[in-house]
């Protein structure tokens, strides 16, 4: 679904996570990723990917934002913006969309942005059919 600039809470996000993929440290694959995220007690986080030689180490910019959520009390994302230089939209990869189905419901908002502007997705959109604690019991 398409979204407009007009939303300013989105506007936000997507300006914060502009402003945070400019301190990505991406000496390896130079893709730098921002993201911010809205908690549900208004809580604002923001991350960038950081890489390591040990690639599985690097951390992804949307894991980074909902980290910092977390370390702060945070437990309920509403939802979150991902940015970077790619023409097309960066949807979150398979590992952060896992994280974020602990921290987010299924109908909150995955904002992804390009040049041709901001797309907003539902998390079940991206993670159909997720594991998560229901499947603990």
């Amino acid at each position: 679904m398409d979204i407009s600039y007009e939303n300013i809470e989105n506007k936000k996000l997507i300006e914060a996570a502009h402003e945070a993929k400019e301190n990505a440290y991406v000496p390896y694959s130079g893709f730098h990723v921002g993201a911010a995220l809205l908690t549900d007690n208004g809580g604002f986080f923001d991350g960038c990917n950081i890489e390591n030689s040990s690639y599985g180490a690097t951390v992804c910019a949307e894991r980074a934002a909902v980290f910092a959520a977390v370390a702060r009390g945070e437990r309920h994302i509403r939802k979150i913006a991902v940015v970077s230089d790619s023409k097309r939209e960066t949807p979150p990869c398979g590992i952060c969309r896992q994280v974020m189905s602990e921290f987010m419901a299924p109908d909150a908002e995955i904002i992804l942005e390009n040049e041709n502007g901001p797309v907003v997705y539902k998390l079940s959109e991206l993670l159909p059919n997720s594991f998560g604690a229901k499947d603990m019991k």
